[in-house]
């Protein structure tokens, strides 16, 4: 099911398959221009496909798939083929429901059972609102089960990547990468992803978490004359970037790149101070907030 949503300079399509932004518009001067990676076309809906989606109850992988808390072990499976671990948690991959919607603003909500699969039973909630320029997100998450269980919150959006395409996004470490896709040491951060100022993204494999990330990122798309400001809450203290290659995805042709605000950092579970997530008693809920707003950075570049 998709709903339509809209304001006097944006235009934004939701699926409740994933519980996703299918698509996300700017209505400039010149035309309609995508603000996040812009779907394939046809009825098929999937959250990989889209523009962006939430991540719930975690964002990323959990090592080996177990974390011990209270001196209880937990086992989750995974959930996509061609990766060991389950990924990005359940919400990507289900069906939400819509339960309220207008022109401006709705609402979407998830209910996920413990299983076999995983230990996370939880009510999910997102809201959706556009005012003028600016979408506003909201991703709650309530404890639905039986145990005190660490969660996470994000999003992960594919934005557009043009050649001369610029990310600022201050940090202050990093996570390397080891196989399996996860994260291997904390460091310094390297010249090339030291996003502190106005930097082009490499255009090689980078699938890597950031620290000590107060809130607040610009990308500039110069040759759109386009900028999008991205504001995080105070959950939202880290985020994740993931830029492919030809080897992981043949199709790949360097024309999207992912920036997920996210409130922890990959394979928190397994780190001894939390990295982030936060303990929900049975009936205990925990919000996130994220608003992106684009406007003009000057005329398009040749």
């Amino acid at each position: 099911m998709d709903i339509s949503l809209r304001s006097e300079a944006l235009s934004c399509t939701l699926t409740t398959r994933g519980g996703a932004i299918w698509h996300l518009d700017a209505l400039t001067p010149g035309g309609t221009m995508p603000l996040l990676r812009p779907p394939p076309a046809g009825e098929a809906r999937s959250a990989m496909a889209s523009g962006c989606f939430p991540l719930v109850p975690f964002g990323n992988r959990i090592a080996d798939n177990r974390f011990t808390i209270d001196a209880r072990s937990y086992a989750l499976s995974a959930n996509v083929a061609g990766d060991a671990h389950r990924l990005h948690g359940d919400g990507w991959l289900a069906e939400w429901r819509l339960l309220t919607a207008d022109d401006h603003e709705a609402s979407l909500g998830f209910s996920q059972a413990a299983s076999r699969h995983s230990p996370f039973a939880y009510e999910a909630q997102q809201t959706f609102a556009l005012t003028g320029r600016s979408l506003t997100l909201v991703l709650r998450v309530t404890n639905a089960g039986e145990d005190v269980l660490p969660f996470g919150l994000g999003w992960h959006p594919f934005f557009p990547l043009t050649a001369g395409t610029t990310l600022m996004a201050a940090s202050t470490s990093y996570w390397t990468e080891r196989a399996g896709w996860l994260p291997d040491q904390r460091t310094a951060l390297p010249a090339e992803l030291d996003f502190g100022r106005p930097r082009r993204l490499p255009r090689h494999w980078l699938n890597n978490g950031f620290e000590g990330w107060p809130g607040t990122a610009r990308i500039v798309w110069p040759e759109r004359g386009l900028s999008l400001d991205i504001e995080a809450d105070g959950v939202l203290g880290r985020y994740f970037l993931f830029v492919s290659d030809a080897g992981f995805d043949p199709s790949y042709a360097h024309d999207y790149f992912c920036f997920e605000p996210m409130s922890h950092s990959p394979n928190a579970h397994n780190l001894a101070d939390g990295g982030g997530l936060r303990r929900l008693a049975p009936g205990e809920a925990m919000s996130a907030r994220l608003r992106l707003t684009w406007s003009s950075s000057g005329p398009p570049s040749a």
